[in-house]
């Protein structure tokens, strides 16, 4: 949940910060583009802090060496963030991030079945956590296409 509420209030701030003069946030996208980037480099933490124990454990049995799989993910992850940020790459990067959202909805599944916990916090159920993760979805695809 705390990546939803960075995603919401960062967007009002950076939309807030656009129309009170400083001129690149003028527009919903840039904003979208910042707040997305922050809410990923901040998901991004868990994978080398205190939840990292926790985030080895959603991943799916059948996958093997699930310390390199988070610690990639998490690479992915602060690359992704880096790439929206640049317009040149922020569509490709849109995708990537889009594609690993749905790669690793997977462990959010095993998680919230499992009544995992992370960082000493259970996890958010099934049904909150796809509504989430359709709106992390859109809101990716939004930052790095627009529309």
């Amino acid at each position: 949940m705390a990546p939803f509420i960075l995603l919401i209030v960062s967007f009002l701030i950076f939309r807030l910060i656009g129309f009170l003069g400083l001129s690149y946030f003028d527009d919903w996208e840039t904003s979208l583009r910042m707040a997305v980037a922050l809410m990923f480099i901040f998901t991004a933490t868990a994978h080398w802090g205190k939840r990292r124990p926790d985030l080895i454990k959603m991943v799916p049995p059948a996958l093997p060496n699930p310390e390199f799989i988070v610690t990639i993910t998490g690479i992915l992850e602060i690359v992704g963030a880096i790439g929206l940020l640049i317009p040149i790459t922020s569509s490709i990067a849109s995708i990537g991030l889009a594609i690993l959202l749905i790669v690793m909805f997977p462990a959010n599944i095993r998680a919230a079945r499992k009544g995992a916990t992370i960082g000493g916090r259970p996890s958010t159920t099934l049904i909150p956590r796809t509504i989430l993760q359709i709106i992390f979805l859109i809101a990716v695809i939004l930052a790095g296409f627009g529309f």
